[in-house]
């Protein structure tokens, strides 16, 4: 029995759905869904054969019961199904193999009559071999078939069942009224069962390519950790680590939780979660990921994420969701399915009478009815979109691009402006202290103040104060109400005094004394590059005691980033909150086309709207909270993997490791899955705008209509995987 128990509200489910076969059954789940009481909305797709719904009270048992009235079998969605799928299509292929052993006598008379030696089977050796093959193995369009009539709709089985079932009577009907060897159209009838199941299997193991790499990062998952408690170590199953737990890792064994290392050094291969294909140097303190091979070095690593929050389960959720989810461009085929299947039987009913009336001959028009029947086939454009879109974001996740909504994918083609944030998306984010003036306090006390305000933050350029206090092993006094002010900086009291870490231009606000002597300075550093931060005393008089400057290291591949970016013809923007020397000077060295400095969080939105306006869509690459607004404001939004999580989240794509080569990668591998999903529906749709008039016309027999059929939805699944020839230019 599926576990059917209710889900608490607002709640979002998956469902697997049996039974689905082209695009009208597709449209038929979704609509009955979407009259369950309760469910806000519904999305099917046919390559996974899933179902997500979402709705503001309990409905699991209600949903089930309404896909199950419309014909088709449900149950709540288990990672674990993966053997059954192998066992129904190990089956399918005997099926397949025992109907075109019993076709294939039926066949031999038409090819020996093509090679000039005429010769029939008696018809009744005919009806014996084709029976098996109509009612064995095509019963699954009739029972198909009869639901979705029954539901009041139309499928692709509906149509194979009456195309078939036509064909087959008429060959009946001849058989008992002449007898003899005579040729009839049993043949006809098994070749296009054989033919569209055959199709039907080829396409299911087509399809399972496209989940291969989610099938990959699944495999990462370790079933056990080596837990360290009171000095020991004991094996125990991976649900039983706790976040806090200490965890030990064996040279050559996986990863399995997220954690960051209390003992040991060692290389982490991590290629495949972040695609970076050289190990990277861990030690004390270094975050690990789970999944990622530990290299030559024991490790201790404290547990910092388990199950649905690791890093791996994430990644995994994220594409699984952007697989399930329609591009927008799905909304035609949607359209289209919907009056598909009416539209092909009134054809075919009027076949059938034109030839009748016309020439007097219902033989003919049965056998053009059967062929306008079986080739108008909604499979093709069912699997068009969601194959592309699941071989895209599966080869995207598997060099380190994480696509998380079907959306971005569809969108991000079409960019025609990139802007970035600087700090950490195209320097290393890793700034160093590089001076420090004084106004009126000494160095070292501009130092130690300084680094009590940002002792508590995770800031670049807070670890630079605090790197540096350190190393000159100044005692960092204690602060209290420390609050950071967006975009301008932080202040808080140290020592009974009112402090503030301030940014250029938050300085100026201020109107702090004491800067005018150092202004000179401040904008030589600043045109070099430097970021400059003033600390500013806030008690009776306002006054600045000094300026700090950072300097940040270009990231490698930045350059050429912008470069690629260039040739494509697409417009570059640095939107930074960094002083207008420090910015120009970084837009100067990488070749970036146009600088916005000194913008703070909740100006970048505008920002993004004016280059909108100007350009086309605007992607946004950033990295830190500061981004957040922007990242939501733009068309296409792309956060670095090393920032922070408010990025990531508000992001439709994340890039898990911090190359921007990654940015043009992600943006190359877009435009060629939607190249794909355009292929795939124009083929889809041209083969039945001139399959369907051949047919009718009684230019196509119905064999070669089956073919066709089934060459269609095969050809549709295997034009996506080409994608997987795909990689990134370097």
């Amino acid at each position: 029995m599926p576990d059917t128990r209710y889900v608490a509200a607002p709640a979002s489910i998956e469902l697997d759905v049996q039974g689905m076969t082209c695009a009208s059954c597709v449209a038929r789940v979704e609509k009955v869904l979407r009259k369950v009481p309760g469910v806000i909305d519904a999305s099917v797709n046919l390559a996974t054969e899933r179902a997500t719904v979402h709705a503001d009270a309990p409905f699991a048992e209600a949903a089930i019961a309404a896909i199950r009235k419309a014909g088709y079998e449900a149950a709540i969605h288990r990672e674990d199904d993966g053997g059954a799928k192998a066992g129904r299509a190990h089956r399918d292929g005997i099926e397949v193999v025992l109907a075109a052993a019993l076709t294939a006598p039926l066949v031999l008379p038409m090819l020996a009559h093509a090679a000039g030696s005429p010769w029939m089977l008696p018809g009744w050796v005919q009806l014996a071999l084709a029976a098996p093959v109509q009612f064995i193995f095509g019963w699954r369009f009739y029972v198909a078939g009869w639901k979705a009539l029954r539901a009041g709709t139309g499928n692709m089985d509906l149509l194979v069942a009456l195309g078939t079932s036509a064909a087959f009577a008429l060959s009946v009907y001849l058989l008992a009224m002449r007898g003899g060897t005579e040729h009839r159209y049993f043949e006809a009838s098994a070749v296009v069962i054989t033919l569209v199941r055959l199709g039907k299997w080829l396409e299911a193991r087509a399809k399972h390519q496209t989940v291969r790499a989610i099938e990959a990062l699944a495999a990462l998952r370790p079933e056990s950790a080596r837990l360290v408690e009171n000095g020991l170590e004991r094996e125990v199953p991976i649900a039983m680590v706790k976040m806090g737990d200490l965890v030990a890792v064996l040279p050559g064994e996986r990863i399995p939780v997220d954690g960051k290392i209390v003992e040991g050094s060692t290389q982490a291969d991590e290629s495949l979660i972040t695609g970076e294909s050289i190990p990277v140097a861990k030690g004390p303190g270094a975050r690990v990921t789970g999944g990622s091979v530990n290299g030559e070095g024991r490790i201790v690593a404290r547990t910092t994420a388990v199950g649905a929050e690791s890093t791996l389960a994430r990644i995994i959720r994220h594409v699984e969701t952007a697989q399930a989810a329609k591009a927008p461009i799905q909304r035609l085929v949607d359209r289209v399915s919907a009056v598909f299947v009416p539209v092909i039987i009134a054809i075919a009913l009027g076949t059938f009478i034109a030839w009748g009336l016309a020439g007097g001959n219902w033989e003919t028009a049965t056998l053009n009815a059967v062929a306008v029947l079986v080739i108008a086939c909604p499979c093709a454009l069912g699997l068009a979109t969601p194959t592309a879109i699941m071989a895209g974001t599966g080869l995207a996740a598997r060099y380190g691009i994480l696509i998380k909504d079907a959306q971005a994918l569809e969108i991000a083609h079409r960019v025609r402006v990139v802007a970035f944030d600087k700090t950490g998306t195209l320097t290393e984010g890793k700034p160093r202290l590089v001076a420090v003036l004084p106004a009126s306090a000494t160095p070292q006390e501009i130092v130690r103040l300084a680094a009590a305000l940002q002792a508590g933050s995770e800031h670049p350029l807070a670890k630079a104060v605090v790197d540096d206090a350190q190393s000159q092993s100044l005692a960092i006094p204690a602060s209290h109400d420390v609050r950071s002010v967006a975009g301008r900086g932080v202040e808080g009291r140290v020592e009974e005094r009112q402090l503030a870490l301030a940014s250029d231009r938050w300085a100026e606000e201020l109107h702090a004394s004491g800067r005018a002597a150092l202004a000179a300075d401040a904008t030589r550093l600043q045109g070099e590059g430097r970021t400059v931060s003033w600390l500013v005393d806030r008690g009776d008089e306002t006054k600045a005691l000094g300026l700090l400057a950072f300097g940040d290291a270009v990231k490698p591949g930045a350059a050429a980033l912008i470069a690629r970016l260039k040739d494509r013809g697409i417009h570059t923007a640095l939107i930074t909150g960094d002083n207008h020397g420090a910015g120009a000077a970084a837009a100067a060295a990488l070749g970036i086309d146009e600088v916005r400095s000194q913008v703070l969080p909740e100006e970048k939105a505008a920002v993004i709207a004016e280059l909108r306006e100007r350009h086309g869509v605007v992607a946004m690459v950033g990295d830190g909270i500061n981004d957040a607004p922007a990242l939501a404001a733009a068309d296409v939004s792309i956060a670095m993997g090393t920032g922070t999580d408010v990025a990531m989240h508000t992001a439709g794509i994340t890039l898990m490791r911090g190359d921007p080569m990654l940015v043009a990668d992600a943006l190359d591998i877009s435009r060629r899955t939607y190249a794909k999903i355009r292929q795939n529906l124009f083929w889809a749709f041209i083969y039945n705008l001139v399959g369907v008039p051949l047919a009718a016309f009684g230019l196509l027999s119905p064999v070669i209509a089956g073919a066709a059929m089934a060459f269609s939805s095969v050809s549709v699944v295997a034009n996506a995987l080409l994608l997987r020839r795909w990689a990134p230019r370097r």
